[in-house]
């Protein structure tokens, strides 16, 4: 017999696949690499970094339908070259694959913003060639992980990031954004060798963490006191290093 809070899960099951999206911000360059696109913002996310800056999209419920999000595409069809998913954390939405292939039968290019907790989702969509392009987070190395997400699950991460390695169908790329209460110089050296060990052709882009006094955060993290040794890094690896 079902309880109560079964019940609730459920109710919550229903309303979030009823409205999916926190928001749509309508116009970007900075986003999706060559193209003009707008960005999609998938409530809920499977992660609670503490650094996180959109707390609300994380732990608040959608508020758009995927009707509605359509709608705005129709519209923007002819001006608009790219759609990023993201969020929170879009690959934990049930009907994304959905999505995107009547996103891409638009006429639409699509990045996908994730952190790499879903690799069935992100292979599934590989295979239907439904992405263009991935920017996957690699959050840290595996004995800072839980301190920085507040989950375990650096495996599946990895299985991610080891098909991502594995395939030269969409372009991608990786980054790590740091607290420096959190993650240090050590942190970031183990990410690039990591990499480099996996395969990574690519850049690591590694980005400040935005702390701002009237903009919450989703932990309670003081503001930096320092930024990397940026000079130092760059001469312990050969994986390319851009700092945003």
């Amino acid at each position: 017999m079902a309880t109560i809070a079964d019940n609730e899960r459920r109710e919550r099951r229903r309303a979030r696949r009823a409205t999916p999206f926190h928001a749509i911000t309508p116009f970007t360059l900075l986003d999706f690499p060559g193209r003009s696109a707008c960005i999609l913002w998938v409530a809920g996310c499977n992660m609670r970094c503490g650094y996180c800056h959109n707390p609300d999209i994380v732990l608040g419920k959608g508020t758009l339908r995927e009707h509605d999000a359509l709608a705005f595409l129709r519209r923007r069809q002819g001006l608009l070259d790219g759609v990023v998913l993201s969020g929170g954390e879009a690959t934990t939405w049930p009907d994304l694959g959905d999505f995107a292939g009547q996103v891409k039968a638009m006429g639409f290019a699509v990045k996908l913003d994730t952190n790499g907790l879903r690799p069935d989702v992100v292979a599934q969509m590989l295979d239907r060639r439904l992405i263009d392009h991935v920017a996957l987070d690699y959050k840290a190395p595996p004995e800072r992980f839980r301190a920085v997400t507040g989950t375990v699950a650096f495996p599946r991460f990895a299985r991610t990031l080891d098909l991502l390695c594995g395939q030269d169908r969409v372009t991608y790329e990786v980054r790590t954004t740091v607290h420096d209460a959190l993650l240090d110089e050590g942190d970031i050296l183990a990410i690039a060798t990591d990499l480099a060990r996996r395969g990574y052709r690519g850049r690591l882009a590694v980005q400040q963490a935005v702390v701002e006094n009237d903009r919450p955060l989703l932990g309670s993290l003081p503001p930096q006191s320092r930024r990397l040794d940026r000079q130092w890094l760059a001469a312990q690896t050969n994986l390319g290093l851009e700092f945003r």
